[in-house]
């Protein structure tokens, strides 16, 4: 619609002064433009404008594109990683004179003024860098003054910035609907892909929507007539190119927002915390495929087992050999508030049960206290205050390390942990980093039974460690988290010993050992809070938890019982998909070697041991000692007691007997099981009943050692109780302290002893066969 010329202060007669004001204003800005570009530095525009962070998994899967902290989805994305065509486009639709005009188009702007102004036709006349001015500053450019503005910043921006900086801070900021600013931004949420990527027609499609990007970003019928005529102008400049290449004719769909991945939210969580810098693309070490399958066959399990009380669970895989995080599953469902889902269970402090006893059994494999076969005692037994019992309320007597370990039996776990010297298990723990480690006084005897608490990622890095040969080396989860040579806990011999070991657990469902021969390990936390099962399969090191994150205790919640059957799940649904790729035979590391020893004492065999069997062995480390168990015995034939010598060989028979040590007698008999045992000797006969008193000394189990004992003054009923497991030859102990004799005791009981006064004393007991042990201990007296 014209307006008519009108009497002295008419729109006409603005519109001139209008025009005049500004071409002397901008031929002004434009001279003074020139001289400031030589003289000011150019400043990036970049690092000045925040930016969303798009996470991707190893594979280049979008696992989740966040916001930037001013609430818009945007990529800053250089002009190299733009299409050419998107580019293109957007100058063809936007300025087409860009590179020829010094910030304004002195003629389009004053074509827009009339048309505006005089005309009363709005009309546009912005070049690309007065938009960018607009957008930058927040302008409003319809006011006269905001429109001034806008000219004086644009100059100041062309003064500042060359043109390729200016382009490609408009392509970063141009609104593309709603929150979605720039084509880098643009590309992943319509199209799904990079800006590198997009096609002429959709580079057609993202051109025409800053004019208008509320009605044109939902891809409708405006959206596609503005591509539409802007694809006729490209038409004209590229004649070469054929109808299909542009698309003009059909119609372009785009996703939407609603449509953005939101992939393995716990991993994506965690990394976006740690990282404080201005990086936008993290690339992680995730594989998506089997992130997927962890995430399905955990909500299988779950659904399965969901009349058990078991809701939740958490699991983490790891290849052990660039330590890179290839799933993780925080919860069952993130998105589930009843479950406290977004809490992550990977990297929540649980009790670990006994999923710390490989580590405690390696320290003695390293400390030369035993090797796979040495036979340790189940039996009751009281360290001080602490008499540990088994999960299941039973002993077993004597057992291998090897099975003590892989049935978890708890009493040879706390007498490993007795003896182990420095370094601990505690100073292990403590060496690998586990977080909030409480001090060794305050766990005991207990951490190796999971007194403490550990993440799983802390466990995962464990099992890791005896992966690769004892070094200690952290999780990646990005690809350009550096490979690290690692700490060094334990030998290369004893962390294979440990594998070894723990490759001999039979599964739950009986089965053979699956596809990949798997090292695996269960805990259990006190009050059935938590259950783990832990383990290395492959090339992989797969942690899976059962349990409530509010500590709500299950009976259920058992490790062999709840978590053992989803880790055998998941051991054989990756070893199915990596079927291609089979993992390397665990070759034992140089320094081993293979030994014969006894099968009942786990020492080397001598002539009279009935059965042996093959073991590992750390030369200068393992133990080596001839076993003594298996002895001959003269038998007296007229009255079956052990004859004295000298021996007749009319009346006598020679006979091999296990001489089993008092404390394991006790319990094969209390537990009904039938042991032979060694004839007494006959009246009047000095000599032991076997033949080269060929025993063990005693072996003390009170008092302890590095235990200071208080007894109060006032209750003279406490005493010190001090008991000793003797040979099978022997049947009373005599004990002293210092060089006072205290009294004496059977061999399977004990002696109460009440010191006379605080101090350091030195404990003594000698058995009825001459052979003795010694400790010293501390006695304090207190009101």
């Amino acid at each position: 619609m014209s307006r008519s010329l009108g009497a002295g202060g008419g729109p006409d007669k603005r519109g001139r002064r209008l025009l005049a004001a500004t071409a002397v204003f901008i031929g002004f800005a434009v001279f003074a433009g020139i001289g400031l570009r030589q003289l000011l530095p150019a400043e990036p525009l970049g690092p000045a404008i925040p930016c969303s962070r798009l996470l991707r998994a190893a594979d280049g899967t979008v696992l989740r594109l966040t916001l930037a902290g001013d609430g818009q989805y945007r990529l800053w994305t250089s002009l190299d990683e733009i299409a050419p065509a998107a580019v293109e486009a957007i100058l063809l639709k936007e300025d087409r004179f860009f590179h020829l005009h010094p910030g304004v188009n002195l003629q389009a702007l004053l074509r827009a003024a009339w048309t505006t102004y005089v005309r009363g036709e709005r009309q546009g006349g912005s070049t690309l860098s007065m938009q960018l001015a607009r957008r930058l500053h927040r302008l409003n450019t319809r006011t006269l003054s905001g429109k001034l503005k806008q000219i004086l910043l644009a100059l100041w921006l062309e003064a500042r910035h060359s043109k390729r900086e200016l382009l490609e801070a408009y392509c970063n900021l141009a609104p593309m609907g709603g929150n979605i600013e720039g084509l880098g931004a643009a590309a992943r949420i319509y199209f799904a892909k990079t800006a590198s990527q997009l096609t002429v027609a959709e580079s057609l499609a993202l051109a025409v929507m800053p004019q208008n990007p509320t009605k044109r970003s939902d891809f409708g019928a405006e959206q596609q007539q503005a591509r539409r005529r802007l694809a006729q102008a490209w038409r004209v400049r590229h004649p070469e190119q054929s109808p299909e290449t542009i698309l003009a004719d059909q119609e372009i769909k785009g996703l939407r927002r609603g449509h953005l991945p939101y992939l393995a939210p716990h991993l994506t969580d965690h990394l976006l915390v740690r990282e404080t810098g201005r990086r936008q693309v993290i690339d992680t070490t995730l594989d998506s495929s089997l992130q997927g399958l962890l995430e399905r066959l955990m909500r299988q399990y779950l659904t399965e087992r969901r009349h058990l009380g078991m809701a939740n669970a958490a699991a983490l895989l790891v290849d052990r050999r660039d330590m890179g995080v290839r799933a993780l599953v925080g919860s069952a469902d993130y998105f589930d508030p009843v479950l406290h889902g977004q809490v992550n269970g990977v990297l929540a402090k649980r009790s670990p049960g006994s999923t710390l006893k490989p580590f405690l059994y390696g320290l003695a494999l390293d400390q030369g206290l035993i090797h796979p076969l040495s036979m340790l005692s189940d039996a009751p037994t009281a360290f001080g205050p602490f008499q540990p019992e088994n999960f299941d309320g039973r002993f077993v007597g004597p057992i291998s390390a090897t099975e003590a370990l892989i049935r978890s039996r708890n009493v040879p776990a706390i007498w490993l942990a007795n003896r182990v010297q420095r370094p601990s298990l505690h100073d292990l723990l403590r060496t690998a980093g586990v977080a909030r480690l409480r001090s060794e006084a305050h766990y005991g005897l207990a951490l190796a039974l999971g007194g403490g608490e550990l993440t799983m990622e802390e466990l995962a890095e464990l099992y890791a460690m005896l992966a690769n040969g004892g070094l200690l080396k952290p999780l990646r989860y990005r690809q350009d988290d550096p490979q690290l040579p690692g700490t060094r806990l334990l030998s290369p011999q004893a962390a294979f010993l440990v594998r070894d070991m723990l490759r001999r657990n039979p599964r739950p469902d009986r089965r053979d050992n699956g596809l990949w021969p798997t090292a695996w390990k269960t805990g259990t936390s006190w009050g059935f809070r938590d259950a783990w099962t832990v383990g290395l399969t492959g090339d992989y090191v797969l942690a899976v938890w059962i349990g409530n994150f509010d500590g709500q205790p299950n009976p259920a919640f058992v490790g062999i019982q709840a978590a053992a059957p989803l880790f055998f799940r998941l051991v054989d649904a990756l070893a199915l998909t990596r079927r291609l790729q089979p993992p390397q035979a665990d070759q034992p590391p140089p320094g081993l070697t293979r030994i014969e020893v006894c099968a009942a004492s786990g020492d080397l065999p001598n002539r009279w041991c009935p059965q042996t069997a093959v073991t590992w062995f750390i030369p200068g480390k393992s133990p080596i000692r001839v076993s003594t168990l298996h002895r001959p015995v003269m038998i007296d034939s007229r009255t079956g007691q052990a004859a004295c010598p000298p021996f007749d060989p009319a009346v006598t028979r020679l006979e091999v007997f296990a001489f089993w040590p008092s404390d394991l007698q006790r319990l094969f008999r209390d537990a009904g099981l039938a042991r032979r045992q060694p004839p007494e000797p006959a009246a009047g006969c000095d000599q032991p009943p076997a033949m080269g008193n060929q025993g063990d000394p005693p072996r003390l189990n009170s008092p302890l050692t590095g235990v200071t004992y208080t007894l109060r003054l006032s209750k003279p009923e406490e005493t010190i109780e001090l008991s000793a497991a003797i040979d099978g030859d022997a049947q009373r102990m005599y004990w002293f302290a210092d060089t006072r004799y205290l009294g004496s005791s059977r061999r399977d009981g004990f002696l109460p002893w009440r010191p006379a006064a605080s101090g350091r004393y030195e404990v003594s007991v000698v058995d009825d066969q001459g052979r003795g042990a010694s400790r010293t201990l501390e006695v304090a007296f207190v009101p």
